[in-house]
């Protein structure tokens, strides 16, 4: 009779990023900057801005608006977002079911985003996408 070792199983956590990973952030984002454009009157290229996803909202904010006026701009974005953004950004093709095998295999589904942790939430409750965890403002090596 062969032994088995034993090991001691720790459960599986996988974490998942949210933008262009789980969901097509791209129209809803467009859309939210076209109309913080037409709010504060400020030129804002939407379709290149969508091409520089991924670095946190004040870091494409600096390209259109004096640094002075960054922080305060990017509140009134997060405040316009639920409204704008939310309804036109679908879940990308298998990521119901990916976030569902890790957690019916006993695993943890984590998602980890630079996006506005609370957007980030009605985002993935808007898509039926249920993780254990959502964890927003992190960029590049935080994400880790």
């Amino acid at each position: 009779m062969a032994h088995m070792a034993s090991t001691t199983s720790r459960a599986l956590t996988v974490g998942f990023d949210l933008d262009m990973t789980l969901i097509d952030s791209r129209p809803g984002i467009r859309a939210c900057y076209q109309a913080l454009s037409e709010r504060t009157g400020t030129y804002i290229d939407a379709d290149l801005a969508v091409t520089r996803l991924g670095p946190p909202l004040a870091e494409e904010l600096i390209n259109w608006f004096p640094a002075e006026e960054v922080a305060t701009v990017a509140e009134v974005y997060r405040e316009m977002y639920p409204t704008i953004a939310i309804a036109e950004s679908p879940a990308l093709p298998g990521a119901r079911e990916a976030v569902a095998a890790v957690r019916e295999a006993g695993g943890r589904a984590i998602v980890v985003t630079a996006k506005y942790e609370p957007n980030a939430k009605l985002h993935l409750a808007h898509l039926g996408i249920e993780p254990d965890a959502v964890i927003g403002d992190l960029w590049a090596e935080q994400k880790a």
